[in-house]
């Protein structure tokens, strides 16, 4: 309990210290604590209000802005503590971040914001707003054109492929599960004129096991992998039942994306859309 109260007075010291007092209160110290969140705060935050981005922030099969994530400094760990340590005035964190992990922030007297809904583009919008308010009227100004633009972009896509026709797909993974309804790999192919076979004909729901012998008659059309080129991608499936025994495995029928792209849970899930609908539809892009 001393070793808690000494580490709680020296956040509050470093709070004091850190925070430079505007009109209208302490300037934000904000601290992202997972991928989407940290999409998120660079898309509308001022650099000096970023404090820290998530341990994963740097990496680019997780994350759509690695690259921006190197000028910022990087949480270590994911404990309390090393929060803690950045002075935050604001930490983001998402509804499958430990609980007690938010609990701890909280008692420290940082306010915590917990998004609760990612599963679809409007709610992608829907939180870049919350975001935008939380940071101030640049902020929110921004969320807007962001908003506005991604909604363009939509419309433009859905234009494209007005009159293709659909592409059946599945995205497998090596760790057993693979993508049905109300997945962020749904919302992609509701978006790139693609069924998801594993939701129309397998009826799963979530990150779901695959039904090994009822996928050996799915009619696919393409494999859905990330990777940066087709052999590498391809390759895991080749040994690897029940993919190794499907035609459009053998036969190397492969729509590549960005590692990322495959759980975007942002505005960024638009690139997304783009990308894999050109890899489906090529002829719609000429």
């Amino acid at each position: 309990m001393k070793a808690l109260r000494r580490l709680l007075c020296a956040i509050a010291l470093a709070l004091m210290g850190a925070s430079a007092v505007r009109a209208d209160g302490p300037a934000l110290r904000v601290v992202s604590q997972t991928v989407g969140t940290d999409e998120m705060l660079l898309a509308l935050a001022e650099p000096a209000q970023i404090a820290a981005l998530s341990t994963l922030s740097r990496e680019a099969a997780y994350s759509a802005t690695s690259e921006e994530a190197k000028h910022y400094p990087q949480l270590g760990r994911g404990d309390a503590e090393t929060i803690l340590k950045y002075a935050p005035t604001l930490v983001l964190a998402a509804n499958y971040s430990r609980p007690e992990l938010i609990e701890q922030v909280r008692r420290a007297g940082v306010r915590v914001i917990v998004f609760e809904h990612y599963d679809t583009l409007d709610d992608a919008y829907a939180n870049l707003r919350i975001l935008g308010r939380e940071l101030g009227p640049a902020a929110a100004a921004r969320a807007e054109r962001i908003v506005a633009d991604c909604q363009a972009r939509v419309r433009a896509l859905a234009e494209k492929l007005r009159d293709v026709a659909p592409v059946r797909v599945i995205a497998p993974s090596t760790y057993g599960v693979i993508p049905g309804f109300a997945t962020t790999f749904q919302d992609l192919c509701d978006h790139a004129a693609a069924i998801n076979l594993a939701a129309t004909l397998g009826q799963l729901r979530g990150h779901a096991a695959p039904p090994n012998e009822q996928m050996l008659v799915w009619p696919i059309d393409k494999v859905v992998l990330p990777g940066a080129n087709v052999a590498d991608a391809i390759g895991p499936y080749r040994t690897l039942p029940p993919y190794q025994f499907m035609p459009a495995v053998r036969a190397t029928h492969v729509a590549l994306i960005d590692a990322y792209m495959i759980s975007s849970v942002t505005h960024h899930r638009v690139d997304a859309y783009e990308r894999l609908a050109r890899e489906l539809h090529p002829e719609a892009f000429k």
